[in-house]
């Protein structure tokens, strides 16, 4: 079976992960990837380089890979290891707003606040573990065990629109519709200021950062390339120089963090980004963000288009903006 390309909205590698490198000599290369990583790292079965590869966990000179068939080429090689998970992730009767499902996939509104899969520190209440119950277990099984379904994935205080697979075959469809950049996804931000212009592409290659594992940072080489397209849709405070801004974003590419890392470049971090955020918003916005009970980052996917990867049918999603950034929005316009 031909693995899938890698899934790009909000990359599956994690800071915990252990990254695992090695370089081929020129005389080491032309044979089939998996069996020559595997036979470079004797700590990784030839089944799991097969996996790893699957979830886009392995990358040369900064380019992930994706095929296990493919011939290995000279060069260094970094592997993104994730730590083991404890135990199958199990079925939890979390309730969950379902948008479509049918035999090969299902679409759901996650809340924010909902990781979506079990990871260090996060052992269950996960949306794989709602999906679990929810699915009766019929979830693909390419994602590895602890992410049975997971095609891509939303922060954990990012709400909106995500899908699942239930097949394989819906799984490999699903992933090679995110590698093309064939999948409409819009989100809306609330953001600190307004980025100027107010409309525009953001571009730029995005790896996690040097300094801190736990974020992401704008790369002048390596990592991967990342396409924000914005439009401030309402400012709010003096027009000159607005105290926040809503600003509809669209994806052309889904990196780990991607509208976040892009929109605090331009000087305008999403509200309420504790790891983005580089100071704090006016007093003003800090009373609205208090009043309005935002605890989370003012971000919410609320669109998902894609051509089904079975049944060839156009499908798209719309998620209204959750109670908190409805409320937030209201107090910011009275600025």
């Amino acid at each position: 079976m031909t693995a899938p390309a890698p899934p790009e909205d909000a990359d599956l590698v994690d800071a915990d992960d252990a990254i695992l490198t090695l370089t081929l000599a020129a005389e080491e290369a032309g044979g089939r990837l998996d069996k020559t990583l595997a036979e470079r790292l004797p700590e990784l079965s030839r089944a799991r380089i097969q996996a790893l590869l699957a979830e886009g966990r392995v990358s040369l000179g900064g380019q992930v890979l994706a095929s296990a068939s493919a011939r290995a080429a000279p060069g260094a090689y970094a592997i993104a290891v994730p730590p083991p998970v404890p135990a199958d992730p199990q079925p939890q009767a979390i309730p969950l707003v379902v948008l479509y499902e049918d035999a090969h996939l299902v679409v759901v509104d996650k809340p924010a606040g909902m990781a979506a899969h079990p990871g260090p520190g996060v052992p269950d209440g996960t949306l794989v573990n709602a999906l679990l119950h929810h699915c009766e277990g019929e979830l693909s099984g390419i994602g590895g065990v602890a992410r049975p379904g997971i095609v891509h994935r939303l922060d954990k205080d990012t709400s909106g629109v995500m899908v699942a697979a239930k097949t394989d075959a819906a799984h490999q469809g699903l992933s090679a519709l995110f590698a093309a950049h064939d999948i409409d996804r819009a989100y809306v931000a609330l953001t600190r200021g307004a980025p100027d212009p107010r409309r525009g592409t953001l571009e730029g290659r995005i790896a996690r950062s040097a300094h801190d594992r736990k974020k992401m940072a704008l790369v002048r080489s390596g990592g991967r390339e990342a396409v924000t397209h914005y439009a401030v849709e309402q400012v709010f405070g003096p027009q000159a120089r607005p105290l926040a801004a809503r600003v509809a974003c669209r994806l052309e590419t889904g990196r780990t963090h991607q509208i976040r890392v892009h929109l605090a470049s331009k000087g305008a971090p999403v509200l309420g980004d504790g790891v983005y955020g580089s100071g704090p918003p006016a007093q003003a916005v800090r009373e609205a963000m208090a009043a309005a009970g935002l605890a989370r980052q003012a971000l919410h996917a609320a669109v998902l288009g894609f051509v089904h990867p079975v049944t060839r049918a156009r499908l798209r999603f719309e998620s209204p903006l959750p109670a908190d950034m409805v409320a937030l929005a209201a107090l910011l316009s009275d600025l």
